[in-house]
């Protein structure tokens, strides 16, 4: 018997969703899940991730997806590889209209930046991985580690100027052979 690594609550049938009374959810990925994601978000760890809130019906059959992403991320230092564990806590708001497709070819516009397409399903667990690829900070810091500063050119020593003999090689063109 094989078991489903996603939790069932995870996707949301949107022809099952009630219109009239919002939806409400939790997705805790166990560590199985977690560790997956964060190899592919390369991070070192993924210790904690929760995703809640709901899923309510919206004007012109449109579906808002609310809630709040809650992770605790271990990254490798930029400058030093230590590890970096930062805790993220970050609002989500998603709304999905079956009057926007999606977008085909390079020069195509969305409408609104706020509405994406509304397909058969609603997939959280899709929702919360890019969130949490959204939220993680580009450039993590161990404590005290910093950039070495560029060397500064002593006073003593000239700075090199590339250009610096250009007008004696033009004046020497110049001179009649």
């Amino acid at each position: 018997m094989m078991t489903d690594t996603k939790p069932p609550q995870s996707r949301f049938r949107v022809a099952h969703l009630n219109p009239r009374q919002p939806t409400e959810f939790t997705l805790a990925p166990d560590a199985a899940t977690r560790q997956a994601l964060a190899a592919e978000l390369e991070l070192l760890d993924l210790p904690k991730l929760r995703f809640a809130g709901r899923i309510q019906a919206v004007a012109q059959d449109g579906w808002e997806v609310t809630g709040e992403l809650k992770a605790r991320v271990v990254q490798p230092c930029v400058v030093t590889l230590a590890p970096v564990t930062t805790d993220l806590e970050e609002p989500v708001h998603r709304v999905f209209s079956p009057h926007v497709s999606a977008p085909e070819g390079d020069e195509t516009e969305m409408p609104d930046d706020e509405l994406e397409p509304l397909g058969p399903f609603i997939d959280l667990a899709a929702i919360m991985a890019e969130e949490l690829s959204l939220a993680l900070p580009l450039y993590p810091r161990a404590q005290g580690a910093e950039l070495d500063a560029p060397e500064t050119p002593d006073a003593e020593e000239p700075t090199r100027k590339p250009f610096a003999g250009l007008a004696d090689l033009l004046k020497d063109s110049k001179k009649p052979q």
